[in-house]
Parts: C-alpha cells; structure tokens; sequence
C-alpha cells in the first residue's frame, strides 16, 4: 500500500487520538515541568517481530512539538528484534512525553498486525496463494491496519465497500426470494457495475461455486469449506477465475487449505485478533 496516497487521512487519525488524550493537558507533564528540559528517548523493541508505524509514531511526535528530532533506526516492513532501537527522539522532555502513549499505541498495535500477518505469509511462501486482509478493522484504523498487513507481507482486499463488486450470502438470499439464481444475478451486476469493477461471489457449495464461475464471476469465494471440497471446487473452476478461500483460516490450517490450489486465503483475524507487540520508550 501506498501509505503517503492516504496521509491527510491518517493525519486525521493522529489529531483525533491526540484530541483524545490531551484535550484536557497533561497534568502531570505541566505540574513537574514549567521550562524547557532537554533530553533524549528511544523507542525501545521488547520482541521479535516486524516493523509497522514508524513513521505514524514521528507524526505523532511532531504533532505534539513540531521542534522534536525523530530518528528512526529501520524502515516499515524490516525485521526486528528484542532489544532492537527503534527510534531515537531529541528535544523537551514535555512534548515526548505529552506523545509518547498516543505513538507507542499506533506503533505497538501496527507492529502487531503486521508480525502475524508475516507468520501467515511465511506459512505458504513456498506455494503460488496470496494472503489477504478483511474489512474486519477497527472503525476509524482501516487504512493503517491495512497498511500495516502490507508491511508484512501480506495483500490488501478491497478498501471499502466501493472497491469491489461482492455478492455475499445475504445478497443471493435475498435476490433468491425474487425468482433470481446466480447466473442472474451475476448478469445484473455485470450489467450495473462500472467498467473494469471487479465481481466476486461468496459461495458456500461445490455446486454454487461451478455456477459462479461459469456465469462470469471474476473472483468465487469458497466459505467455510470443507478441505476436500475446497479441493473439488478448484479442480472443476479450473483457472476459470480467481479462486478465494475464506472462514477457518489460522495458523495451524492455512498451509493445508493452501495445498488445495486456491489463489487467495482471506483471514480476517490479521487485523481483528492480532497481539500488540512490545514496545517501551525509555529516556536515555
């Protein structure tokens, strides 16, 4: 992801999470300290993991004191470990503190997605299958969590709800209470749909995936099959389209459904049960 195409958006992002905790100041920062004290911090890596946020974590420096010096260590998608220094900030000791919870949040949570996201992309590099994110994001952190799926390693699915055509369960049912099958109603989307937009039909049976593929879909969703289904289904779609696989994905199971030829694993727990990683800042 381009993250710099979205950075007035995640500028947004920043300012409310500032807004958020120093609406009222901190008292504690204003009561300890009434002049300017210089000193140095650094972002200190307390596991392994991937680096996610870095640059979100200067934002959020110089948002609270544009006159901060922030140096950071590595870049966004590298490796780093325990006892890595992350970064190195310089100025008063006022403004580092003022953001230092607000940045080690956005760093820490990042970092996060981004860590497990690699631990998937590891599990199949051996294999032609892209791992993908969800829209199961936080409301408000879409675009960093999905940056940060990037970061590690991992492929963006669609943005948002304009992004991409997906006719999912509740779509076929209720287009199915009109007399309408999947062929119909992939033609009505064709027909509606704007030039070049991408279709994709989530498909819970072997039967209805076939149908999918056949009526045009450029993407077919398996959900929540079977492995041996999953298998079947690819085998007769036969490179006709995109094949996703979706629903029971973790780290003991992708590998294995990856073996079953699908293109694309979705795993929405990338972004919505990721582990924060650790991360301290410590003055120097």
């Amino acid at each position: 992801m381009d993250i710099e195409r979205y950075w007035p958006q995640i500028e947004e992002v920043v300012h409310n999470a500032l807004d958020e905790d120093l609406k009222d100041g901190d008292i504690t920062t204003e009561v300890l300290f009434h002049s300017r004290v210089q000193c140095s911090a650094a972002l200190i890596c307390k596991a392994n993991g991937i680096l996610a946020g870095i640059n979100v974590a200067s934002l959020v420096f110089h948002k609270v004191d544009p006159f901060l010096k922030f140096n950071a260590s590595t870049n966004d998608g590298c490796e780093i470990n325990h006892g890595d220094i992350l970064a190195t900030i310089e100025g008063d000791i006022r403004g580092i503190l003022k953001a230092e919870r607000t940045a080690l949040n956005f760093l820490q949570h990042l970092c996060g997605i981004a860590t497990l996201t690699s631990k998937y992309v590891n599990s199949v590099k051996d294999l032609p299958v892209k791992i993908l994110d969800t829209r199961k994001t936080i409301p408000g952190m879409r675009i960093l969590e999905k940056y940060a799926v990037s970061a590690g390693g991992g492929t963006n699915h669609r943005l948002n709800l304009g992004d991409l055509i997906l006719i999912k369960d509740n779509h076929i049912s209720a287009m199915r209470h009109n007399g309408c099958d999947i062929r119909d109603i992939l033609r009505i989307a064709r027909k509606k749909c704007p030039a070049g937009m991408l279709i994709e039909v989530e498909t819970s049976s072997i039967q209805d995936a076939l149908e999918a593929a056949r009526a045009g879909a450029d993407i077919v969703m398996l959900d929540n099959m079977n492995l041996y289904d999953m298998r079947q289904a690819v085998e007769l779609i036969n490179h006709r389209c995109i094949v996703e696989a979706s629903g029971g994905v973790n780290l003991n199971t992708v590998r294995q459904i990856a073996e079953t030829g699908v293109d694309w694993i979705s795993v929405g727990s990338l972004t919505h049960s990721s582990t924060s990683l650790d991360i301290s800042l410590k003055l120097l």
